[in-house]
């Protein structure tokens, strides 16, 4: 049975994919991870950045003793993936991504950034705040909020090339299929395109009447597109 790791996004866990986990067991080993600061995890000293969450990526690979697998990245997690994938040629066989954003400007970067504000978050959406505070810890989540922030910011900065560190999908090997909800505001269909076509070996898929939030995805439909390309 193949392997499969999932991969969740900014400010999530790895408990977002308890339904989806539940329909793909019979097709797959399926495995998931939070990733360094999410799902109650110790907060590190350094930056959030694609290098360290590649390294928890390969972290649990090594420490399972997985030497090929294919990953389910959702936005931020299909980030990571396609990174680790350039870091680790060989190891990841497939990815399937979901509302992976690729173009960053500072522009861009502070209209994301505008929504991780702590105090505004537990003022205006308070529901939100203990859904958090419940996934990340207290104390921890408005930590997660601020270091996603100071992620973005540079992503922003640097054109999508956080810490230096270039996202080139020209390089990676590995067969990815790159979708995309048409309902998606945060990811352009224009941006997830321009990705799909610079990769050596892209699939391009649109999920229609889904926006960018993973809590409204078919996930029915997930599992059987999430089937028919990893098998």
């Amino acid at each position: 049975m193949r392997k499969l790791l999932l991969l969740h996004g900014a400010l999530g866990s790895k408990d977002q994919f308890n339904e989806l986990t539940r329909k793909l067991n019979s097709s797959f080993e399926v495995h998931a991870i939070n990733f360094s600061c999410h799902g109650g995890k110790d907060i590190p000293g350094e930056p959030f950045s694609m290098e360290m969450f590649a390294n928890d990526i390969e972290l649990y690979l090594t420490a399972n003793n997985i030497s090929e697998i294919d990953i389910f990245g959702y936005s931020m997690g299909g980030y990571a993936a396609l990174y680790s994938a350039l870091r680790a040629p060989g190891r990841i066989r497939k990815i399937f991504t979901l509302a992976t954003k690729f173009e960053w400007t500072p522009e861009i970067a502070e209209r994301e950034v505008k929504m991780l504000d702590a105090v505004k978050i537990k003022e205006k959406v308070p529901k939100f705040a203990s859904e958090l505070a419940k996934r990340h810890g207290e104390g921890k989540w408005e930590t997660v909020l601020k270091k996603t922030a100071e992620m973005m910011e540079e992503l922003g900065r640097l054109g999508g090339n956080h810490r230096g560190y270039p996202l080139k999908l020209e390089n990676i090997n590995s067969e990815v299929l790159i979708g995309i909800g048409d309902r998606d505001k945060m990811v352009s269909l224009e941006e997830t395109i321009s990705a799909y076509r610079s990769l050596a070996n892209g699939k391009l898929i649109v999920f229609p009447d889904t926006p960018h939030e993973f809590i409204q995805t078919n996930i029915d439909r997930m599992k059987n597109e999430m089937i028919n390309f990893l098998n």
